[in-house]
């Protein structure tokens, strides 16, 4: 027989299943949509279709189960804004720096000591990291380090980080609760 903590143990799971039913939902029209852009929505692979969306959304759901997310639309739409401009001003100075032969490149390694912990925001915070010119996570350092390749190692790059990691949690308004 169970015992009453034992019975309880589901109960408290519950609050999560909207999150994990949305979460289903959400992962299995972006896959269908995929397959649909994949095969030029030829009415033929529909239940093939299908079928791979169910199977791809399970295994999301496994590798990375559903987190809810406490997303800030204002916030969101700021960072975005701040993220094409900064890529913009970004970009061009790379590419400044990549042309004219005067200008000294010196390519290395940085640490980043990162506030968020691992995660699915942290995860988030580093794909949009690895899109922005000049910086490229590789891999973790000791404690909460991030290995970040970087263009110029003079270049205040950790301060840098640190700015727009603090932006990207307003935005995401922290990290995610835990179920």
């Amino acid at each position: 027989m169970n015992s009453p903590d034992e019975r309880d143990g589901p109960a408290e799971l519950s609050p999560d299943r909207p999150v994990a039913l949305g979460s289903a939902i959400f992962r299995s029209i972006g896959f269908f949509g995929f397959w649909l852009v994949l095969t030029g929505a030829d009415p033929s692979d529909l239940a093939a279709g299908l079928v791979a969306a169910f199977a791809a959304t399970w295994a999301s759901l496994r590798l990375m189960p559903a987190q809810p997310w406490d997303l800030r639309p204002i916030k969101l739409a700021g960072y975005v804004l701040h993220f094409l401009r900064q890529s913009i001003t970004a970009g061009i100075d790379v590419a400044w720096l990549a042309l004219d032969p005067r200008l000294r490149l010196r390519p290395g390694f940085v640490v980043y000591q990162a506030q968020l912990p691992p995660g699915t925001t942290r995860e988030a915070f580093c794909a949009i990291m690895s899109l922005m010119p000049g910086t490229l996570p590789c891999g973790q350092a000791e404690g909460n380090g991030l290995t970040i390749h970087c263009l110029d190692v003079t270049q205040p790059v950790a301060e840098q980080l640190a700015v727009e990691e603090a932006l990207c949690v307003q935005a995401l308004r922290g990290v995610p609760r835990n179920g």
